[in-house]
Parts: C-alpha cells; sequence; structure tokens
C-alpha cells in the first residue's frame, strides 16, 4: 500500500475518463462538497464526514460540523468539531464486508454459496432457516426474520443477541416466509452467515475480516466491532429532531453475534478505499468476476427502482448504475456508492439518526454527473471566464450558487434536496453579463445575470433583477437586525 494517502490504488487504470473529464471531475467534487456542507447547517444535521474518489485518487475526504454538540454531555460541555479521523458507526455496511469475506473463501475452493448454514454450524439442527444456503442469505432471499421476535437491543433497551441467543432466534420461528418468496431483509440471516465464515475459517469472524480485508488495504480505522479501547474516538451519535426540541446523545454499543450484519465502524477516508477496491479493474480483495456476482441484481427493492445483489445494493442515478450500501445504526446514519466501470465513489456519514446520507451522496452523484454532461455537450467551444460570476449568492429570499460545471455557467439552488433539478444554464454574453438560456419559466429565461465588480473581485451580482451579495455578508447583515423593514 502506498503511503500517499490520495491514492487508492495507484496501478489501476483511468478507466473511461480521459484527462479533461477527470479534472471536470475534481471541479465538481470541490463543488460538491461546499453544497453538502449547508444542506448540513440548513437541515441541521450535528456532522457529516465525506470522501470522493474517482479512477483511484481522492478528492475530497472532509469533515463538517460537530463531533460532540456544546451542552450534550454537560452544561459545562463545549463540544468538540468533527474531523476526518472521527469514527463512525457504519452499520450494515457490514454485509458488504461479510459478503466480500465469502466470495473470497468462495474463490479459495473452501465454501459454496450453495452450502447450506446448517453444513457448517451443527447447532442449527432442526431449525427449519438450518437449510437456507449461504447465497440466499447473503441476498435476502432465505425468507428468515428481519431482527428477531424481540428486536429491542436496536432502541438500547437490552445488549444485542450473543452467540447463544442468535441460534436461539434461529430455532424461534425464524422462518417467517419461503425460501426464495421474495426479498426480505434480515440481519439475523446475515448473522448467520458470520457463524458459517467462523466455522470455516476456524477463527472468530473479527480476526478473519481484519486479517482478509482490512489488513489487504491497510485500514487503520475500520473495525468489525465496537473498539473499547477508542470510545473516545467515535462521533457522538444523535436523537433525531422529530422526538424533541433538542438531539440527545446516543451511547455506541457492541452488537455481538450480529457484527457481520451491523457491527462495522470507519471513517469516510477508509470506507471510500474500501468501496473503491471494488471497482472493477483492482483485485486487492476478489477478482471482477466475483464482484460482478456480488454486484448483479437478485431482487427488485424499492417498487422495482432499486435492486439488491450479495451483500450489496444496486440502484440507478441517471445514466450510472452504482452498487454499495447504507448503514442504520441508533445516532448513525451512512451511505456508500460506487460506480464499478470508472470508479467514481461517493461516502457520506452522519451522526443523527435522522441524518440525509443517502439525499447526499446521490447529490454528489447528480453534481459530477452534471458537469460531465456539460463537458461532453460544450467539448471544444469558447471558454469564458466563469470565475467572474461564481460565487454563493444571497439575498432575503435565499441562496443561489453561480458555478462552473464542466465549463458551462449553472444556477443552482443548494438548498435543495436534488441540487440539480431546477439548474439553469447561463450563456456568457460579456466580462461581466450572462443570460439564462435553459431554465425553466419560473427561473427568468432570457434575463441576465450581471457580475458587479470592486477592488479587482465580483463584490455582487444582479440577478434576474435581484441583487445579491455573498452568504456571508447577507448572514452578517441579518445578524445584525432585530426586524427586517424598508430603509426610511
Amino acid at each position: 500500500m502506498a503511503d500517499d494517502p490520495t491514492q487508492i490504488t495507484p496501478d489501476r487504470s483511468s478507466g473511461p475518463l480521459d484527462a479533461d473529464e477527470l479534472e471536470v471531475v475534481r471541479r465538481a467534487a470541490r463543488y460538491a462538497e461546499t453544497w453538502i456542507a449547508l444542506r448540513r447547517r440548513t437541515l441541521r444535521v450535528p456532522g457529516v464526514q465525506l470522501a470522493v474518489a474517482v479512477a483511484g485518487e481522492v478528492l475530497v475526504h472532509t469533515a463538517h460540523g460537530s463531533a460532540r454538540l456544546p451542552g450534550t454531555d454537560g452544561p459545562d460541555d463545549e463540544g468538540e468539531p468533527l474531523g476526518t479521523e472521527h469514527l463512525f458507526r457504519i452499520a450494515s455496511h457490514s454485509k458488504t464486508f461479510t459478503a466480500t469475506a465469502v466470495m473470497q473463501l468462495v474463490e479459495q475452493g473452501r465454501l459454496r454459496l450453495d452450502d447450506t448454514v446448517g453444513q457448517h454450524v451443527p447447532d442449527l439442527a432442526g431449525a427449519a432457516v438450518a437449510d437456507r444456503t449461504v447465497g440466499e442469505l447473503l441476498a435476502h432471499g432465505g425468507g428468515v426474520v428481519r431482527d428477531t421476535h424481540d428486536s429491542d437491543f436496536w432502541t438500547l433497551a437490552r445488549p444485542f443477541p450473543d452467540r447463544d441467543a442468535l441460534v436461539a432466534a434461529a430455532h424461534d420461528h425464524a422462518d417467517v416466509l419461503a425460501a426464495n418468496e421474495q426479498f426480505k431483509y434480515s440481519n439475523i440471516g446475515f448473522g448467520l452467515v458470520g457463524l458459517v465464515i467462523e466455522a470455516v475459517t476456524g477463527r472468530p469472524y473479527a480476526e478473519h475480516l481484519r486479517a482478509a480485508v482490512l489488513e489487504p488495504l491497510g485500514l487503520t480505522r475500520t473495525g468489525p466491532e465496537l473498539d473499547p479501547s477508542r470510545l473516545d474516538e467515535y462521533a457522538t451519535g444523535y436523537s433525531g429532531v422529530v422526538l424533541g426540541e433538542r438531539r440527545v446523545p446516543i451511547d455506541t454499543i457492541d452488537t455481538a453475534a450480529l457484527a457481520s450484519a451491523t457491527g462495522f465502524w470507519s471513517t469516510a477516508g477508509d470506507l471510500v478505499r474500501y468501496a473503491a477496491a471494488h471497482a472493477l479493474g483492482d483485485d486487492t480483495l476478489l477478482s471482477d468476476a466475483s464482484k460482478r456476482r456480488l454486484h448483479r441484481a437478485q431482487w427488485a427493492v424499492a417498487g422495482g427502482e432499486e435492486h439488491y445483489g450479495l451483500g450489496f445494493g444496486r440502484q440507478t442515478i441517471g445514466e450510472r448504475t452504482l452498487v454499495g450500501h447504507g448503514g442504520g445504526f441508533p445516532g448513525h446514519i451512512t451511505r456508500t456508492v460506487l460506480d464499478p466501470d470508472d470508479g467514481l465513489t461517493v461516502v457520506v456519514l452522519t451522526n443523527a439518526i435522522d441524518g440525509p446520507a443517502q439525499e447526499l451522496a446521490t447529490g454528489v452523484v447528480k453534481i459530477v454527473d452534471a458537469a460531465l454532461t456539460a463537458h461532453r455537450e460544450s467539448r471544444g467551444a469558447a471558454v469564458h471566464d466563469l470565475a467572474v460570476f461564481e460565487g454563493r449568492w444571497a439575498s432575503l429570499w435565499g441562496v443561489t450558487d453561480l458555478v462552473d460545471l464542466g465549463g458551462r455557467l449553472r444556477a443552482i439552488a443548494p438548498d435543495q434536496v436534488d441540487p440539480t433539478g431546477g439548474i439553469a444554464t447561463l450563456e456568457v454574453l460579456d466580462a461581466g453579463t450572462a443570460r439564462f438560456t435553459d431554465a425553466g419559466g419560473y427561473a427568468s429565461p432570457g434575463e441576465t445575470v450581471v457580475a458587479h465588480r470592486e477592488d479587482g473581485r465580483t463584490a455582487w451580482v444582479r440577478i434576474a433583477g435581484s441583487r445579491r451579495v455573498r452568504l456571508e455578508e447577507q448572514q452578517a447583515w441579518l445578524a445584525d437586525r432585530d426586524r427586517v423593514s424598508i430603509p426610511s
């Protein structure tokens, strides 16, 4: 493993993106970071870690907000800024690690996806789910109960089940549906796969995963289960705002025998390197054939808009098919998406139980693709100085971003769930004037944006007649007022 933290797999080819396109993605990723920073503040999310990579290069690795909110650990607590080294519980991301370890054992001829769990775990004898295959459980096609018939461990009412409790749960009418009847998400099923890994390898799940998956990638800030010696490194997780007037901290806990389903912790920086190892062309963990097998759709979920493979979710955003997983842990909501073809990887980690990790990760992908589309459509066209217009411009009505995406000047409403949903295109007419060309009827098509320069910089702009200043200036203006009134 190279010492350069910006390189994931230095020997990997850049895939289908050429040098100009890679530069477009770099610029788009930097803008996407500013969009996420604003969304975090708008939604009052305590903290967000973000990492974006493509073609073996980490483009963004950053953190915004708080690892610990002021006053939540006592009246004198001042909180703590979130850093890129803080650890997050990544919950069901664990399923991708488990599936990866299983496929490694398949490649080694030590395990088959058609093996039943009962073949490897004698304690399951007599339980109906003993006849479920490893492949069925990895695809959530085993019809197994999601979290036992008493899953109050998810609300911290009691500890997560240990091995004996997991085996007991498997015997307790865990076969709630027939095998292969439909997609049915099951943490218990992945817990049983963890027992299979232990039986095949002859060592504890956590020990095997560290040796087989983490160490080959040099991931030192990732682990299969809570590490009590590092508790001060974890970002504190918080309750959702809908449940009360304030966010309440939630203790992080051990997941015991369900570590293979939900026990992992990591950082965005480590996780983007792990996910990128699942891009085609990187054989650090698995062959491309095995990765395709993991990523191939087994079941349609979410009304057919998404699919599930073997331990990996699969979704379409625009023209991209991405794989990855989300994670929901008490206080932490996380999301990773990967395009296996060009290696575009986005990781978003939040430390609130209502953290919009999926929304934010999807938004980053859409920003990148909007930039690539603009670049490909305008390749070879005359390039104007778009930096004159660029910025986050605000008025009493909100914020508009003017940004160079792929060599085209775009107007974006960054406070929207989908940053590209109302995106508008502007044609630069001269050194300080642009005109809306591709915009909806409510977005003033045909009208202009005029940049007003002072001391060699753009001090403010007029967008379709509305004067806008930089966001920080507008915030300071409002902070000085108890009321907004027409000047006398």
